[in-house]
């Protein structure tokens, strides 16, 4: 019993990023990823009831966190990057670890 896509977006109180989601939700995360490509390069993340490409719902799993409803998600091959964004290229900053 998958039903229909369930996703919630939120940030914890430590600021963590959490995305919960059910079976089908998962599909459809994994699909519109799997779609992204230089033709296709961004999806857009929102309600549920303004039917975008990934719905979110507005529900917190945890007491305290935060709901995220909008985001958008960027395909970025290394190329484009080199050439609009070259300070991103390269290891992570030591305190991103």
């Amino acid at each position: 019993m998958s039903g229909s896509p369930r996703i919630t977006f939120s940030r914890t109180k430590d600021g963590s990023l959490e995305i919960w989601m059910n079976p089908a939700g998962r599909d459809l995360l994994v699909s519109q990823l799997q779609g992204l490509s230089e033709r296709s390069d961004h999806f857009h993340i929102m309600p549920e009831d303004m039917q975008p490409e990934l719905p979110a719902r507005s529900r917190a799993y945890g007491d305290g966190d935060e709901v995220i409803h909008w985001g958008k998600v960027l395909f970025r091959p290394d190329e484009w990057d080199q050439e609009h964004f070259p300070h991103v290229m390269g290891d992570a900053d030591p305190g991103d670890r």
